[in-house]
């Protein structure tokens, strides 16, 4: 993929992403939703080295805090 960063999102919708943030965390879910501060949904949701049973329904994370998202 290539092109602007949202159009990048868009081509992502409801496709599974990895989301790695500032604090080191990743988050795995399909992208479910974005907006133009790169704030974005994913649902649902499995923190990197969760357990089954730690599986969110769904996760808002603020676009401060993304370093990368790949699809």
């Amino acid at each position: 993929m290539t092109g602007r960063p949202l159009d990048v999102l868009e081509d992502a919708l409801d496709t599974p992403v990895t989301v790695h943030l500032k604090d080191g965390t990743a988050h795995f879910g399909v992208l479910a939703g974005y907006d133009q501060h790169m704030n974005v949904v994913l649902d649902p949701t499995e923190l990197e080295g969760a357990t089954d049973d730690e599986v969110e329904d769904t996760t808002i994370i603020r676009g401060d805090n993304v370093v990368s998202i790949n699809a």
